[in-house]
């Protein structure tokens, strides 16, 4: 795009102890986060950026001692870019649970010890309220908009419903309200590769390499669902690997992409921390306790926008749509890909647009520094207008 790519700053935040969905609590809690331009004196201006499963906080920037992958939504962060840093305080946040900075498996609990088989079972909702205590340790005050795709998607969603007064925009791509009797069905081998492991020792195998086999054939496993059935036959078909033929113990093509695809996250992402958010995925339902989904979708006062991948077959269009039956949803957006799932993080051209759309009509905010009149998040002539009247109605009949 012609900018340069800016230097994000990386920090560590202890947020405090943390009571979670279940009950329990989980002291000290650190989040790992990453920051690109300043907060103006109001705390209004901030936009959180919240990655998928096996990402983390590093969305733009080249691969470092600190990020062993190059950012994975390349290009969205800097001056004149869709998230531009001259008037955004973009964080993007390691998610709780994680491997890459955030409290997770692998840290230490209170005895020193590596977490491990310890730690505790955690959902979404969990994580948002992480989340929300680092904006606070932040000084955010009003979140101008959340934004994620896939697992970060689950996230969004969560912020807009749980903390309804906090959020004025929310970006949910390739996602879903609630998790679905085949994903999780795709994710029980994945996690049953993991634990039948020899070296996964219960959950306690640290320092030892851990269960490297079983993470690889989870990697393999669910790779196949983020890539369309049409994409993998127009690029692999049947076709023998080069040099080997099936028939005499050799490879196809497509199976040595899975294993190479295994390998590399090997090298990067530990396997307790994929267990744990597998599953955290798996228990995604943003209608538990609430009275079902389309009851949750109506607490989002946020302006709420969706884009589906018309050839995902893991969150499907339908479940975008779903999501976009909530009175707040703005705009529904199809993105075209070949890809499969893995479109919201390939077509980068068409997800920037929907990003910068739910954006383009935000409630001004002064310059980083200045200290503007806080914002109601209504333009003029804003035509949205009817939807928050619908929001009104249902805070007075007491639907919210």
């Amino acid at each position: 795009m012609g900018h340069r790519t800016p230097s994000p700053r990386r920090r560590s935040c202890a947020v405090g102890a943390l009571t979670l969905e279940s009950g329990a609590v989980l002291p000290e809690v650190r989040l790992a986060y990453e920051s690109w331009g300043r907060l103006n004196v109001a705390g209004d201006n901030a936009v959180l950026v919240l990655h998928a499963l096996t990402g983390d906080s590093h969305v733009v920037g080249e691969a470092g001692p600190d990020s062993p992958t190059p950012g994975w939504w390349p290009d969205l962060i800097g001056p004149g870019r869709p998230l531009d840093t001259d008037r955004w305080f973009v964080v993007a946040p390691n998610v709780l649970g994680g491997c890459r900075g955030s409290t997770g498996p692998s840290s230490p609990g209170p005895d020193g010890r590596p977490y491990g088989s310890t730690f505790p079972r955690i959902t979404v909702r969990d994580q948002v309220r992480a989340e929300a205590l680092l904006a606070d340790a932040l000084g955010v005050r009003s979140v101008a908009a959340v934004v994620g795709g896939s697992m970060g998607g689950m996230r969004a969603l969560e912020w807009a419903v749980t903390l309804p007064g906090r959020v004025r925009r929310c970006v949910a791509v390739a996602t879903c309200a609630a998790a679905t009797a085949d994903q999780i069905a795709w994710a029980t081998p994945q996690l049953h590769a993991i634990r039948s492991d020899p070296a996964f020792h219960g959950g306690d195998y640290y320092p030892g390499p851990g269960p490297r086999a079983g993470l690889e054939v989870a990697r393999q496993i669910a790779h196949a669902t983020y890539r369309s059935g049409a994409e993998l036959d127009a690029r692999f078909g049947s076709r023998h690997q080069q040099g080997e033929d099936p028939l005499r113990g050799g490879r196809y093509a497509v199976q040595s992409y899975l294993e190479h695809q295994g390998r590399k996250l090997v090298r990067r992402f530990d396997a307790n921390s994929y267990l744990t958010l597998t599953e955290v995925m798996n228990g995604h339902d943003i209608g538990r306790s609430r009275g079902g989904v389309q009851a949750a979708l109506r607490r989002i006062t946020a302006e709420l926008t969706v884009a589906v991948v018309d050839s995902d077959r893991l969150y499907t269009p339908a479940a975008g749509a779903q999501i976009a039956r909530a009175p707040a949803c703005r705009e529904l957006t199809t993105i075209h890909s070949p890809y499969g799932h893995d479109g919201f993080l390939k077509e980068t051209d068409q997800v920037f647009s929907v990003i910068s759309g739910a954006l383009v009509a935000a409630d001004p905010v002064g310059s980083p520094g200045a200290s503007p009149q806080r914002s109601t998040g209504r333009t003029p002539g804003d035509e949205r207008a009817p939807r928050r009247a619908e929001a009104r109605r249902l805070m007075s009949a007491g639907l919210w």
